[in-house]
């Protein structure tokens, strides 16, 4: 607070860019950055940060589970790390939910390096297995409640490498605020696209085990989630066919301080992707949306896109009726050049005939209560997130090498498991 009373910096054009998005900072050729061992290391970041870890599983019986660690810094208070895991059955529709806070969390636990965290509840042990089939992989336990244990190991394919946009250090990261060398905040995402993951979950008394692709997914929101966005989007397409496909996209819509033009020209999109087919990552994408330009570079494109929204009376905010999905971008591939492009489009009903809704999540009624004092959300909103899970079939096309049949495209059925989530109107 006082070095701004005293600053002798120059001032800050008001109209200047406060917002520097990741798509933005390589060139289409650039945007696959291979993530190095520090990467997926815990950094428990101080001031507002979020920091979290999680692991999605889309088992063969149908089965959806989450487990996800949150490390929650606000300001001075000490910061609360929670484990959480959701199950999802689709066919009976039984949700099995729990938030744990934990307790004596340490990164790194001894003998391991900080890509590895436990607390009295859990574990997550990361393991290197250079040369194999599998370099990298996760064992993840934990013990919940008297009635819910886990445990899974998570492997990495070697031919489907972890990815951030971007190489370097600076791969990844969108900055906010007028000079990104001193950034106000900043959001980082990097992905493990698609593994393999084995388990099993005891609850009340039964044991079941589970098997199928999974993806795992290490951010950073490095300032108070209700700055960094306004809304989320988040597809995750799994599928065992073609020897392995993945789709996935993160996308964020900043809140209207952020922009081109200082405060006031927000609203811009930040989305990122990737595709894996024939069990190999083929294509990074990344692209920004500027609410007053129209996008010009077609090769490459990362976009959600809302269909027929109508407004829901219980969250206040207008949900989709579907959402198209679109990738493209250059092969990755030494042995497969040209173009990667993908297609999605899901169905997700109406207010009365949902389709494939798992829950509607009252953010403020998850969080921690140090976290909800912290942000202070606009009077009359509340964050909500909708989370689908849907049978989904992924059109891709791209070189032939790659994966047999893509020149001339492949339709690929799979589970596409999906988040819109709104944070401000």
């Amino acid at each position: 607070m006082f070095s701004s009373i005293f600053s002798t910096s120059p001032p800050v054009d008001p109209t200047a860019p406060n917002l520097h998005p990741v798509a933005d900072a390589f060139k289409e050729n650039e945007l696959f950055g291979e993530l190095e061992p520090k990467d997926t290391e815990w950094t428990c970041a101080g001031s507002f940060a979020t920091e979290t870890q999680i692991f999605y599983i889309t088992a063969d019986d149908g089965t959806f589970l989450i487990l996800q660690v949150i490390h929650s810094a606000v300001g001075l208070w000490y910061p609360t790390i929670q484990f959480t895991f959701k199950y999802y059955n689709p066919k009976t529709k039984e949700i099995i939910w729990k938030s744990v806070n934990v307790n004596n969390f340490v990164t790194p636990p001894p003998g391991l390096d900080k890509r590895s965290s436990k607390a009295d509840e859990f574990s997550i042990t990361y393991k290197h297995s250079p040369g194999s089939d599998h370099p990298e992989s996760y064992t993840i336990r934990a013990n919940l409640a008297a009635d819910l244990q886990l445990s899974f190991d998570i492997a990495r394919p070697a031919a489907v490498p972890g990815w951030k946009v971007g190489k370097g250090p600076k791969g990844g990261f969108t900055y906010f605020g007028p000079d990104p060398e001193k950034a106000e905040g900043y959001a980082i995402h990097r992905f493990w696209p698609h593994a393999r993951a084995t388990g099993h979950v005891i609850h009340a008394g039964k044991a079941a085990t589970y098997q199928g692709p999974s993806m795992m997914v290490q951010a950073i929101q490095g300032m108070r989630p209700n700055l960094l966005a306004a809304s989320w989007n988040f597809g995750n397409f799994q599928s065992e066919e073609h020897g392995g496909v993945s789709a996935i996209q993160m996308e964020f819509k900043t809140c209207a301080s952020h922009g081109r033009k200082g405060a006031g020209s927000g609203g811009v999109w930040v989305n990122i992707g990737s595709l894996v087919v024939g069990g190999k990552l083929v294509a990074v994408t990344a692209e920004t949306k500027w609410p007053d330009v129209e996008p010009t570079n077609e090769r490459v494109v990362s976009r959600t896109t809302h269909l027929n929204a109508i407004n829901d009376p219980e969250t206040s905010y207008d949900k989709p009726q579907q959402i198209l999905w679109e990738w493209r971008g250059p092969s990755i591939l030494a042995d497969a050049p040209g173009s990667v492009k993908a297609k999605l489009q899901i169905e997700l009903g109406d207010l009365d005939q949902p389709q494939g809704l798992v829950e509607k999540v009252d953010v403020l009624a998850e969080i921690p209560y140090v976290v909800k004092m912290a942000v202070n959300y606009v009077a009359g909103t509340k964050p909500y997130i909708y989370q689908w899970f849907n049978p989904a079939t992924l059109s891709i096309s791209g070189p032939e090498p790659a994966a047999p049949g893509l020149s001339s495209g492949l339709e690929v059925s799979g589970t596409l498991f999906n988040e819109a989530s709104f944070i401000s109107v």
